[in-house]
Parts: structure tokens; sequence; C-alpha cells
């Protein structure tokens, strides 16, 4: 669809510029940075201001009707009054009647509409049936009511010479319920005023106009020049020879039960991150602007009769971005569950059912969000960073925005931060944002526009500088955090904060540190009983009598030494005064039977590889010192655990 002309402006502060884009003819005021070198260009500094002064009057001088020589000489007018939405399309064709070649004309809103004014566009037709977009900018036309644009053609209308354009507006806010209040079982009418001629500062030869309704259901309208009507739409004219700025009310009163939503409020977040990932948020005020339920409502009759509360809502499709992942939908009780999510190839698409259906009047809150892949829409070369969005996405069929907040959440440390839009927006102050790992804050731009509508949903375009290496900061505070908090546990433990010292604890302190050391030698020696009847196994099988001495030599060096450590602890224990000393004694007196019993075990198994004893008889007198040596090692891991 062609992009035009979206937020009004009729005057410019000084040191504006006007800023003309892909779309339409945007007005933004210039910030310009001083130059170091600007006391040499002091002297050029009251020519420069006169410039833009003649240059601002030009641009808004005010313009005299009737001065023009163009002419509409056909107009096609359609009025699409379908929806809660009033899209009013004209094609014509302009003629310059004039001696001389013009670059542009005027394009008036009849004074009924204009403060309802949602989107204007005007499209070039050419004869190859293509179509280009025209640049329009507001302006001021002396003695006329109405908003009128200055729109500049692609090139000069040459003297004679005819043009095809088409001009879609859209409107909201502007058919009215009549009654205003009904109740569940009645149907929804509404009012709608304009004009029936095409309001222009230039005479028509030729018009004609097509309404179309929402249904065929009509209660009254205007009847000028005997109009025509089939089912749902009216036809008026053709009229002949209409003056410049002729109006004559067109009004009328017929049937329509479309859902009448729209978005009071509406913020959207949108959070960057470098890692990956953007998180979208959106919270919305949503209300029935239909007209007020009138009495109470029966969820038993709107269940039972189809067409009770005809003109409610009942739910409606949200259309998300193809890419959209873990999406919520939730509102201030919690989460929704009766919204259902289809994913398809070129989009996401969300029925968003309320917990309840939408009478005239009635309001509700709910917010959605999801997440995006950052590699869809940010872009980089170096530290140089773009991230292309849209403004806003769709919500639902004809959806009308009345307040629109984008607050935009980019990460730590970026940097000259510059925003391209397709349409005027009203940038507020930037804000910080502060989150997890956060040092000095995140940059919030925060954008504000009111009264979208679908021509809205287009890309904005955030520029700003990015230092690569601050992605390391988070990673490295969290080291850092740990760092920290291990070296204060380390330095906690091992010092001694007490003023006075405690020979009661020093000597528990001291006597645990002995305990431990018997526990390691204690059973460091038990595993010496393990390896060695380990030995005895492979001279079972191998019959070598090497490996038996070995492991038995082994045994008796190995053993030697621990029981002479554990001695020596013991010793200090008793000199502690601690009554585990005794305990150590009784492990030492039960270790000593479970050497000899290993021992033992080791002769029968020299006896049963002599030939000596049977085989039988070894497997018994073996399981008997298995099971005398298990329950003497059962009882020193119970002492163990006492200590």
């Amino acid at each position: 669809s062609s992009v035009g002309w979206w937020a009004p402006s009729c005057l410019l502060p000084m040191g504006a510029e006007i800023a003309r884009q892909s779309g339409g003819g945007l007005l933004r005021p210039s910030r310009k940075h001083p130059s170091p070198s600007a006391p040499l260009h002091a002297m050029r500094a009251p020519l420069a201001i006169s410039v833009l002064l003649c240059g601002l009057l030009a641009s808004l001088r005010p313009v005299h009707g009737g001065e023009s020589a163009l002419v509409n000489e056909d107009v096609r007018r359609s009025i699409d009054l379908g929806t809660h939405l009033a899209k009013i399309t004209a094609e014509l064709t302009l003629a310059n009647g004039g001696p001389s070649a013009t670059s542009s004309f005027l394009l008036a809103l009849e004074p009924s509409l204009e403060n309802h004014l949602a989107y204007i566009g005007v499209t070039l037709k050419n004869n190859d049936e293509e179509e280009s977009s025209l640049n329009l900018e507001e302006t001021v036309v002396r003695g006329q009511s109405g908003r009128f644009f200055n729109v500049r053609l692609a090139s000069s209308l040459a003297a004679g010479a005819k043009v095809k354009l088409a001009i879609e507006t859209t409107f909201t806010h502007v058919l009215r319920p009549f009654p205003t209040h009904i109740a569940q079982a009645e149907k929804q009418y509404v009012v709608f005023e304009g004009s029936h001629y095409f309001y222009s500062p230039y005479p028509t030869k030729s018009q004609t106009t097509r309404v179309k309704l929402a249904s065929k259901n009509i209660e009254s309208y205007t009847k000028l020049g005997n109009p025509s009507k089939s089912e749902d739409s009216i036809d008026y004219g053709p009229f002949k020879d209409i003056a410049a700025y002729s109006q004559d009310t067109l009004r009328l009163h017929y049937e329509n039960n479309s859902p009448f939503l729209a978005i009071v409020s509406m913020t959207r977040l949108i959070e960057v991150s470098h890692w990956g990932n953007i998180a979208v948020e959106e919270t919305i005020d949503l209300k029935h602007c239909g007209a007020v339920l009138k009495g109470p409502f029966s969820r038993y009759d709107y269940q039972r009769q189809p067409d009770s509360g005809i003109s409610s809502v009942k739910s409606f499709k949200t259309i998300l971005p193809a890419a959209a992942q873990d999406v919520y939908y939730r509102d201030d009780i919690g989460n929704i569950s009766t919204s259902h999510l289809v994913v398809l190839d070129d989009s996401v698409e969300m029925e968003v059912r309320p917990r309840f259906p939408l009478f005239g009047g009635w309001k509700t809150h709910y917010v959605i969000g999801y997440n995006l892949p950052s590699y869809e829409y940010l872009y980089n070369f170096g530290d140089q960073y773009a991230l292309k969005m849209r403004f806003m996405d769709h919500v639902f069929d004809d959806q009308v925005i009345d307040d629109l907040t984008v607050k935009l959440i980019l990460p730590e440390g970026a940097r000259n931060i510059h925003l391209d839009t397709p349409y005027r927006i009203d940038r507020q102050a930037d804000e910080l944002h502060y989150t997890y790992l956060d040092t000095f804050g995140r940059p919030v731009i925060t954008a504000h526009k009111s009264n979208l509508v679908e021509q809205h949903i287009q890309d904005i375009v955030i520029h700003y500088t990015f230092n690569k290496v601050l992605m390391l900061q988070e990673p490295l505070l969290v080291v850092g955090a740990f760092y920290i908090l291990f070296f204060t546990v380390i330095i906690y433990v091992r010092l001694d904060f007490s003023i006075t010292k405690d020979p009661a604890a020093e000597a528990r302190m001291k006597v645990a540190s002995i305990t431990e050391q018997v526990l390691t030698l204690v059973n460091k020696r038990l595993g010496l009983y393990r390896h060695f009847e380990e030995a005895v196994n492979k001279y079972k099988q191998s019959r070598d009598i090497g490996t038996l001495n070995s492991g038995r030599k082994t045994l008796e060096t190995e053993h030697r030494g621990l029981s002479s450590d554990i001695a020596s602890l013991q010793s200090k224990l008793k000199a502690e005064g601690s009554d585990l000393a005794e305990k150590v004694a009784e492990i030492q007196k039960l270790d000593c039977q479970v050497k000899d019993l290993a021992l033992k075990a080791s002769q029968e198994a020299e006896r049963l590889v002599a030939g000596k004893v049977k085989k039988d008889a070894y497997i018994e007198n073996d399981k008997h010192l298995s099971s005398k040596r298990q329950d003497l090692v059962s009882r020193i891991d119970t002492i163990l655990d006492t200590l």
C-alpha cells in the first residue's frame, strides 16, 4: 500500500528542516551540534538565518484557493463502511488547464473528518499500470476550513496534460453507535456523516460515489441525486460541474455488527541482547467502542442463542513474526489457557480469547510476549549495529491503536543511537534500565505515537555503536563475584578472629586433627588386607609361591609402619586426656586378630596348592575364616563411625 502522511504539523520550529523519506514527506526538527569552527562562520550566521526563515515562510505561506487552473475531470470515490473504520478512496483524473506547467497540487480533507484522520496516501498511476507513491507536506489555505496537503508530482504536469491519481484515506472513530445503548439480544446500528462531494480546492467536472456498508439493513440515508441502492451498497451520482470546496452532508444510518475494537493504550517493549535473543512484550488495554450493553449479561442466552450479543467480540487473531517462540499470553490473574497458537510458514497465528466476551463499553487488559532470534533482525559491520524491526505488529484485523508507546532496550554500552522511521514519531527523553549484572544501565529509547492503523505496520531502523569487548563484562562479573566469595570464605576459615584464646577449643581442634589422621591410617591399613587377599587368589591360580611371599612381605612391612603411626597418635590422644585413646586401643586389638586371620587364610591356601587338604575342606575353612574376618572389620568400622 502507498505510504503517505500520518502526523499533523502546521508550523515548524526555528531551525527545522524538511526531511523527505521514501513513503512520504515527513517534517523533522534538525538537531545540529556546534562545530569547532563556528567562530570562523560568525559573519555568515545572519545570512544563514535569513535564508532559513525565507525557506520556512515559503513552505508555510498561505495558498489562495482558485489561483490554480487545475481541474478534477473525473472522480470515482469509494467509501467503505463495512468495519468500524471509514476507508475512503478516490481515483481521479487531474488536468492542467492553465498556460504553464505545475509540479504540485493541493489535497483537501473535509472539515467534518479532518480530526479523525489516521492515514493518507497518494499514488500516481502511470500508463503502464505501474504505481508510485507521492510525497505530501501539510500546508494551510487562507479563508478555507479543513486540512490541506501539498502533493509533489514525480514530474511537472504540462499545460493541457492529465494525470491519474489514487488517494487513500483512513479515518477512525467516525462511526457513532445509534442508539448508544442496546440490550444483549439487539443489533447494533451506527451513523456516518460525511460529504456527498469530493472535497477539493479545484472544480470537479464529473463525480460518482459508491458507499459500501456492513449489511443490507439500512434505516435511513440521504437521497441527493436519486441514488441507487443494491443489497449493501449505495451509488451516488454522477454529479456534474461541482464547484471548488463544495460540501453537502451525507448521512447513513445502518446496521453494523462488526467488532468495534480499539486499543486504548499499548506499550511495546523490545529488549535486545547480543547473546542471540530479542525479547518482545506487548501490554494492551482493549476496549469495545460500540453501543454500550444495556441491562444484565446472560451467559445462558449468550451460549444458547447464536444471535445473542451479535456485536460482541469472543476472540480475535493476532499475527506474530514467523520466528516467534516461547509465546505467552496472560493478564493480572495469570496465564490465559483459552488461547490457541498455529505455526504457519510465514507467520505465527495466535487466537486471543479473553476471559469474557467484550460488549460495548467493556474493557480488558492482557500481556503477550515472545522471543525472537537476533540474527534475523540485528545486523552489524564491525562495531556499527542496525536493528530493523516493526514499530508495531498486527494485533487484530482493521486495528486501531489510540495510543502507542514503544520502548527499545539496547545492550549496556550502546552509544551514538539514531532512529530511521518511515513516519513521524514523538521520541521522548532516553532512559536507563537496570537488570541482571548491569553496572551503568542499558539505554532505553522511548517513542510515542497516536491514532495508528494497519498502514503503520512498517519497519524502523535503530543504528548504534557497540564495542564487542563489553560482551565479556557480564561473564567477568560472574567470575569475579565467585572469586571474591571463595577468597572471603578461605580467609574466614583459616584466620582466628577471636580476641582471647580458648584452650578448650584448641584442645578440641587438636584432638579432631589427630582423630582424622587415625581414621586415614586405619582405612589405609584395612586396604592392605584387601590387596593381600588378591595376592592369595593369584597364588591359587598361578601356583607361583613368589607371588604369595611378595604379598606377605608387603603386608608385614606396610602393616608394621601403619600400626606404629597409629600407636603414636594413640599416645598423643592419651596425652590430651581424650577418651578416644581407649577406642583407638580397641581398634589395634581387633586389627591384630584380622591380621592373624589373613595370614592363616594364606597358610590354608598353601596347603591346598600343595595337596595337603582337599578342596571341599579348604572351601569350608576359608568361608569360616572370611566370616570371622568380616565380623572383625565390621566392629572396626563401627568404632570408626563413633570417632
